[in-house]
């Protein structure tokens, strides 16, 4: 499932979500829970991670990029965490990406290129030259600059 559809789930039920690693937190007040949030495409998904669990895959909890979880939704409120069960290391399908056959196209040109209906973009243009101003006046010497004097009672 998406992060999204996973946190979108009645509290209780058994889900199975994957996401790159953003954050892993273990407050010293948590008492050995461990925090994890993975996000894809759809959003984030918070993971609470038990102390047993993280004893079990402790090198999976540190070092994967890419973590597909097995667990279970918990909801209160507004705030939502899938409790994770078994968690499987995905990084190797994330290192691969670049691997796969056919190269990725990339867009040309701008993100914002849309809003801008396709026109040539100034921003791509050469920068304007700046004129010089001429301030060399062969008359004035600085003895002959007097400045106003002013009064600050």
């Amino acid at each position: 499932m998406t992060c999204s559809d996973g946190t979108a789930m009645r509290d209780g039920r058994l889900t199975r979500l994957a996401g790159l690693v953003l954050v892993r937190q273990k407050p010293g007040s948590a008492k050995g829970v461990m925090f994890i949030t993975i996000e894809d495409e759809t959003g984030v998904a918070n993971l609470v991670i038990w102390p047993s669990l993280y004893e079990q895959q402790r090198r999976i909890v540190l070092s994967a990029s890419m973590l597909v979880v097995d667990g279970k939704v918990q909801r209160e409120g507004d705030v939502v965490h899938i409790v994770a069960t078994k968690l499987h290391d995905a990084s190797a399908l994330l290192a691969s990406v670049g691997d796969r056959g056919e190269a990725f196209p990339l867009p040309h040109g701008r993100g914002d290129e849309f809003h801008r209906g396709g026109s040539p973009d100034a921003r791509d243009a050469p920068p304007r030259a700046i004129k010089v101003r001429d301030i060399y006046i062969p008359d004035l010497h600085l003895d002959t600059i007097k400045p106003k004097a002013r009064d600050f009672r």
